[in-house]
């Protein structure tokens, strides 16, 4: 929330007084109370934003760097973990008629929706954060550093990529999201991976695959050939006699390793054949001869 009017917010002068601060809100918590709107998100929203400028005008200090440097220039002193620090959630709540010992409305009755007390109240919103990785920091797993910006303002975190992250994988961070604008406990973080192009394997869930073009005479006859792996090693694949154009050959265990798991995918070999547009004389005689032969 930038640029944002506390007072406004709260239907309040910028002259008044702690108290009626403290009586606007509760009117309004009153109002916008999640065990009182059952799960109306504009309700919820609202009861953020409230709660959020009573955190800052109830706190002497916070209120006071607020009016000295406005919206923006507070933001960038407080984040939202420092706007709740010092806020007792529960004892505003209990005063307020909510939860606690007295429940929703003071009737005895402790509320459903996670409000009875600072250990249950909501936890911050989860953030998503997707990483680029090549197919070699997929195998062999890395460690990245991520700048993360959210509403608590702008951080760094170290994070330890897995072997086999391949893309619809995800791994969670807990507590490194979002902070709670009730007092409870931040949300997660939760990294992905977007896989980079490679150029020379693509590849298809935890398998890899590589084409490996042969000429006609090699594929007639059998060749053996080097094959890449992304560990940067090079297998040798003997080609049989009269391999066909586009056969597949599988390498077991030399594709992506799978997450959390000593199980590794395969790499295919994808074998091409080479024509040449253009004989020369001794070929085209050749294959005169070869075509005399039947083939």
């Amino acid at each position: 929330m930038s640029d944002v009017d506390y007072y406004k917010i709260l239907g309040v002068e910028k002259t008044a007084s702690a108290d009626e601060i403290k009586k606007k809100y509760r009117k309004l918590a009153m109002k916008y109370h999640p065990d009182k709107t059952k799960g109306d998100k504009a309700s919820e929203e609202k009861f953020k934003q409230i709660s959020e400028a009573y955190a800052v005008l109830s706190d002497p200090e916070k209120r006071k760097e607020y009016d000295t440097f406005g919206s923006s220039g507070f933001k960038q002193k407080y984040s939202q973990e420092d706007i709740f620090r010092n806020f007792d959630f529960e004892d505003i709540l209990r005063g307020f008629g909510f939860g606690g010992f007295g429940g929703f409305g003071g009737g005895g009755r402790r509320p459903q929706g996670g409000f009875s007390g600072h250990r249950q109240a909501a936890k911050g919103s989860d953030l998503v954060y997707e990483i680029p990785l090549t197919l070699r920091e997929i195998a062999e797993g890395v460690t990245r550093t991520i700048a993360l910006h959210h509403q608590g303002g702008a951080g760094q975190v170290n994070v330890k990529i897995p072997k086999g992250m391949i893309e619809g994988k995800k791994i969670r961070l807990p507590g490194k999201g979002e902070a709670s604008p009730y007092g409870g406990n931040p949300g997660d973080l939760f990294i992905t991976s977007k896989v980079l192009p490679d150029p020379v394997f693509f590849v298809e869930g935890h398998d890899l695959n590589v084409n490996k073009v042969i000429r006609l005479s090699e594929a007639l006859l059998g060749t053996t050939v080097s094959v890449p792996t992304i560990t940067g090693r090079e297998l040798s694949l003997k080609i049989p006699p009269g391999t066909q154009h586009k056969t597949k050959m599988r390498l077991p265990g030399q594709g992506l390793p799978h997450m959390n798991s000593q199980t590794t995918g395969d790499l295919y070999v994808h074998i091409l054949l080479s024509f040449p547009k253009e004989l020369n004389d001794q070929q085209k005689k050749i294959v005169e001869k070869m075509a005399q032969a039947g083939l």
